[in-house]
């Protein structure tokens, strides 16, 4: 059994997780612990608050006990507002907390498009630009070239969560351009894992998504591959270790 550990800001899309695991169809356990939120927005203020130590700290003894391989903050905004060394030592921090190895959702952004080959990528966000922005400078300093990005100016967690399968792909739609080689989806807030397929589909290239590079970056950080083709070309790679 392998168990992989998620703290989880507040309560918005989490239950793409269980549906995550139900898909990777193996010895795999999902292990999911809430983080207070503080204030629920999409503000560059809120947002450095909402990953502070002190909140992730919260959460890490319950996923200790639970028996975890791997710890990975679930948050995407809340890692990358803080710069790229700034999301560095959030990780590091995280890691001494939970004495596991750790990982943030940005991160697994940069190594799930490393991972499919992805050097230039579009970017749809339900974030206010400004915030955007921000996603799209963390990726330029890891070496990925963002031909776009689109912002839906979406301030809570609370209203992303509630989208739509339809809200979402043209969300996808939107943000796509043709010489991008991947169309990334960053918000944690949103569902998107039953829509991956539909989504590559649509698109004919690879669509990476919060929850599902979350879910990878852990399996990675515990050194196991699956193979699970439902949730998208991500989890198709060779090799694969297949219980």
């Amino acid at each position: 059994m392998t168990a992989l550990g998620f703290l989880y800001p507040g309560h918005s899309g989490e239950d793409d997780y269980p549906r995550i695991e139900q898909l990777l169809g193996s010895d795999i356990r999902v292990d999911l612990v809430h983080t207070d939120i503080g204030e629920d927005a999409h503000r560059v203020d809120a947002l450095l608050e909402m990953g502070s130590p002190r909140r992730l700290a919260a959460g890490v003894e319950e996923l200790r006990l639970s028996g975890a391989d791997a710890v990975v903050w679930a948050c995407t905004s809340g890692s990358f507002v803080h710069g790229w060394e700034g999301a560095q030592e959030q990780v590091r921090a995280l890691a001494r907390s939970a004495g596991l190895p750790a990982s943030s959702t940005s991160f697994a952004f940069v190594h799930a498009a490393k991972e499919i080959g992805a050097r230039r990528v579009a970017v749809g966000t339900t974030y206010p630009d400004d915030v955007a922005r921000l996603f799209a400078d963390f990726l330029g300093a890891a070496g990925v070239e963002v031909t776009g990005v689109v912002s839906s100016g979406i301030v809570t967690a609370a209203e992303v969560g509630t989208w739509t399968e339809a809200e979402v792909l043209a969300l996808a739609r939107s943000a796509d351009r043709p010489d991008a080689e991947a169309v990334l989806l960053p918000d944690t807030a949103l569902h998107t894992v039953a829509h991956i397929p539909a989504l590559e589909k649509e698109l004919g290239k690879p669509v990476l998504t919060a929850h599902q590079v979350t879910v990878w970056e852990g399996l990675r950080l515990a050194d196991r591959r699956v193979n699970a083709p439902e949730l998208g070309a991500l989890f198709t790679r060779e090799p694969v270790v297949q219980v």
